[in-house]
């Protein structure tokens, strides 16, 4: 006879995960089901607190511009853009901002001050930037599939820590797929081949699925080929059986009434709620419950398709520790003792993010700035006493202006001026001794939902019109009065700046968002930091260079592997206050890998760090295949004078090719290039190889 004090076996930690799933799914009613697709999973009436979603594409956020918070707003550690942290180009770094945003996600839903929140954060945004005038550009990791990938592996492992049973958090990787256009994404079709989608708009998602282990992702607004992304049969056909993921999927919020309405594959609410469910998605964002009670009076959906459906999302909240017996869990501690947001770990984690994440555009040798030689700065520009927050921002603790910053390095001893614009702006910089301009969008401006300040601003639901700057005109003036100018460029995208290219005599970008901003800004402008970040996207000159915003063939001209003018910036761009050597490249094959080692020698006079880059290049391919693929990288540092061998090592599915007619990756036989270099388009050591036929 069963103990009747025994707990459930959904409750017990020593039996196989789908037999507690099983029991679990043994008790619930038809409506406590239908309640947990919903976006607050309930099932106190078994004791049980499980855990909906929160947003975290760059720290969890729990307030911030859209008031995220779901009972009132809690400080977290907020980091630059992901379009920042992908300017990093540092896995490690990735690695503990995720940690840290999940160990705050943990406090905050743990601890009894706050208990509130969710352990299921909607982050990475793994899509790719292909264009910079999308209007969410700033949540990705860049243009290419590698880096984004490398990147979102590493925020997903942080995220979810290497316990082997139990998950610090859970990832939710988004939008699933080819999301990157906001004008017309409810109803629009992103078209490609099925080369496209394996080798480029899928890639990172299948390596945060299959290395990161991302437990969850989300469904795009827009279709694949006609077919739209919330009921794509590749749920099913690849995701699961391909890749093996048993996480859930989600809608992304109003999926199902647009499946409805403006993509028009189904003919009312119900009938689409029911081929969401069909499709292998577990969670809807959505007004959701009235359309699948009728999905399943009119015999649409089975309860036992609930079930099915169900199960992914119940696997998840069992590996969070959420089924287990209160105490037991390894992470149980986490929500007791001091705020993780003002332990000085994660305020040195900020601030080493942004200071990593800061490019070097130009420089013809202003900077770095001797601090003794400014008794007058003049820091200029209409945001530049802000540190400006986008629509998934958290609420900082505290925020450095890059004013504050620069007033914070320079001390009292050095006057340091401040106007918006106008006349009193030219009066400030005629009498400085340096002036920073602080120039850039607005990653949300005044204009409200779906609307900007100026044409080459963008954001959710909004593309860019433009990629000129509008502030190129205060730059024309500022250096007018005084030549000694830095233009400080605080952006969620790419600008075409060619006339601030041209007569600049230093450039310097970092994203918004960090609350470290100013700090690190001021270290870089004074040489207490050497800039090492890299550009994630092509620079191009003008948007005529451009193909049509919704020609998703990347091979008519987009992005570094396809791009065929003169790029303003190339992939991969940044400069350094030193100076780096490059040595002979010595490259071979394995049955695994291509290795390439080079010695790198920084010949410069300060301390320094290098994005040592590896490209291949095929001299034979046949039309439409890319001019180079990056292949690896490593961030390396450097002092000065002193030199190191880096080792590259590229897995050969990087150098491999999607096969339609053996359905599979191949490599193609011929001779391939290889060369390291500080960017795409520089071949700084280069070596020619002779690929094998190889099915992989």
């Amino acid at each position: 006879m069963a103990d009747p004090s025994a707990p459930a076996p959904f409750r017990n930690p020593d039996l196989p995960a789908e037999a507690r799933i099983d029991d679990l799914l043994g008790r619930l009613t038809r409506d406590e089901k239908i309640r947990l697709f919903g976006r607050q999973p309930d099932l106190s009436r078994l004791g049980l607190r499980l855990s909906g979603h929160c947003e975290g594409i760059h720290g969890l956020s729990q307030g911030g511009p859209a008031n995220w918070a779901p009972k009132r707003q809690v400080p977290t550690t907020v980091f630059p853009q992901g379009y920042g942290l992908g300017e990093t180009w540092d896995e490690d770094l990735l690695l503990r901002v995720g940690r840290a945003e999940a160990t705050e996600a943990r406090y905050v839903f743990q601890s009894p001050e706050y208990r509130q929140g969710a352990l299921i954060l909607l982050t990475p945004n793994a899509d790719l930037g292909r264009d910079p005038r999308w209007g969410r550009t700033e949540e990705c990791y860049g243009e290419d599939p590698l880096l984004a990938s490398r990147l979102t592996v590493a925020m997903v492992r942080g995220i979810q820590g290497d316990h082997p049973r139990r998950l610090r958090a859970a990832s939710l990787m988004k939008h699933f797929l080819a999301n990157s256009n906001e004008d017309g994404r409810e109803s629009s079709s992103s078209d490609f081949d099925e080369e496209l989608w394996r080798e480029y708009y899928a890639y990172s998602f299948w390596k945060g699925a299959t290395e990161g282990g991302a437990q969850a992702y989300m469904a795009a607004y827009n279709a694949w080929n006609g077919v739209p992304c919330h009921i794509h049969p590749m749920h099913r056909e690849i995701v699961r059986r391909e890749w093996g993921f048993d996480g859930f999927v989600c809608t992304d919020g109003g999926g199902m009434r647009l499946l409805a309405s403006a993509h028009r594959a189904a003919k009312d609410l119900p009938e689409a709620a029911a081929k969401i469910v069909r499709a292998g998605i577990s969670r809807f964002l959505d007004d959701f419950e009235r359309p699948l009670r009728e999905a399943l009076g009119r015999g649409l959906l089975r309860e036992d398709e609930l079930d099915e459906g169900l199960r992914p999302f119940l696997r998840v909240q069992l590996r969070l520790g959420l089924l287990d017996p209160p105490g037991s869990g390894p992470y149980e501690e986490i929500g007791s003792g001091p705020e993780p947001w003002t332990a000085r770990p994660h305020r040195e984690l900020a601030l080493e993010a942004s200071r990593k994440s800061i490019v070097l555009l130009k420089n013809d040798g202003l900077l770095p700035v001797d601090p003794r030689a400014c008794r007058t700065v003049a820091v200029v520009g209409r945001h530049a006493d802000e540190v400006l927050l986008d629509w998934y921002s958290g609420l900082p603790p505290y925020r450095v202006s890059p004013l504050q910053g620069l007033r914070e390095r320079l001390g009292a001893g050095t006057r340091v001026l401040h106007a918006e614009d106008g006349e009193d702006a030219l009066r400030a910089a005629s009498e400085a001794d340096l002036v920073v301009a602080v120039v850039g969008n607005h990653p949300v401006g005044h204009a409200g939902w779906a609307k900007v300040d100026r044409p080459s601003e963008g954001k959710e639901a909004v593309d860019r019109r433009t990629l000129r700057l509008e502030d190129e005109d205060l730059v024309r003036r500022l250096l007018q009065a005084n030549p000694r100018t830095v233009v400080v460029l605080r952006s969620s995208f790419p600008y075409a700046l060619c006339w601030t290219q041209r007569h600049a005599p230093a450039i310097l970008q970092l994203a918004h968002g960090g609350q470290e901003e100013g700090t690190a800004l001021a270290r870089a402008l004074f040489g207490d930091d050497n800039p090492a970040g890299r550009l994630t996207q092509t620079w191009v000159r003008s948007e005529a260079d451009l193909p049509p915003m919704m020609d998703y063939d990347v091979r008519n001209g987009r992005t570094y592997r396809h791009f065929r003018g003169q790029p303003l910036y190339p992939f991969g761009h940044g400069l350094s206050y030193a100076r780096f050597e490059y040595g002979p490249l010595r490259a071979r094959l394995t049955e695994e890998a291509l290795v390439a080692e080079l010695t790198v020698r920084n010949a410069g006079s300060c301390d320094g760090e290098e994005v040592v880059q590896l490209y291949a290049a095929w001299p034979e391919a046949r039309p439409g295949r890319p001019q180079k693929r990056l292949l690896a990288f490593r961030r390396e540092s450097f002092r000065a004078g002193g030199q190191r061998t880096v080792r590259l090592v590229a897995p050969l599915q990087e150098l491999a090719f999607w096969s339609v007619r053996s359905h599979g990756w191949e490599l193609e036989p011929g001779p391939v290039r290889v060369f390291a270099g500080p960017d795409s388009a520089t071949m700084a050591a280069c070596a020619e190889l002779e690929l094998p036929s190889v099915k992989l």
